[in-house]
């Protein structure tokens, strides 16, 4: 488990999934949900769990578990911090905020990201990415987790979810927009580019 924390209530997680159901339901101390059928699906389901779990005790607090709203986004039962979850298995992630909205995501880069950028990336963004499935893929993350932020449905990912074009490296910042509706909020985000994965998250 990979743990960084940005202030005393808030911090991002990530859990590389390497035990048995049975351990990681220990560890979650939750019940599993019986309609997941597919076993790395529930084991993702336990792990997030685990994760933020821990998080919320790195807060000073107890965890309760995990409820949603009617969009499906979660959120912790009897505290007000926000939250936010992704998972592509064998990681999870997590992250956590007591007073802003947050956003993360993971994804492992592959080629298939090209072929539905076009639904995905306005055309300054396509030409900014062109055939490197890296940053392909640090955008589509980025885009997730404006998404998971925002928290609502109706947006359009081409239209709605914004990222201005950067220099690619192994880490960097990101300058995410949210723009549907007249509303608009401009997030600062955060990457990190692994050799099997790439993360990126909502920048307290």
């Amino acid at each position: 488990m990979k743990i960084h924390k940005d202030n005393a209530q808030s911090g991002w997680a990530l859990w590389f999934i390497t035990e048995a159901e049975k351990e990681l339901q220990e560890a979650s101390g939750a019940l599993i949900d019986e309609t997941i059928a597919s076993y790395t699906k529930r084991l993702e389901w336990l792990a997030g769990r685990a994760l933020l779990k821990e998080l919320v005790e790195q807060c000073g607090l107890e965890f309760y578990g995990l409820e949603k709203n009617a969009f499906g986004k979660p959120s912790l039962k009897k505290h007000l911090h926000h939250i936010s979850l992704s998972h592509s298995y064998p990681y999870v992630a997590a992250q956590i905020d007591l007073h802003t909205e947050v956003g993360i995501d993971l994804e492992q880069p592959k080629a298939k990201l090209l072929s539905v950028a076009p639904r995905i990336l306005a055309s300054g963004e396509l030409t900014d990415a062109g055939q490197d499935v890296i940053k392909h893929c640090v955008y589509w993350c980025a885009k997730e987790a404006l998404y998971k932020s925002y928290g609502k449905r109706g947006l359009h990912f081409a239209d709605h979810l914004n990222i201005k074009p950067f220099e690619l490296a192994r880490m960097g910042d990101l300058h995410g927009t949210i723009e549907i509706n007249g509303f608009r909020r401009e997030l600062p985000l955060h990457y990190l580019v692994q050799p099997d994965y790439v993360l990126v998250c909502t920048k307290i």
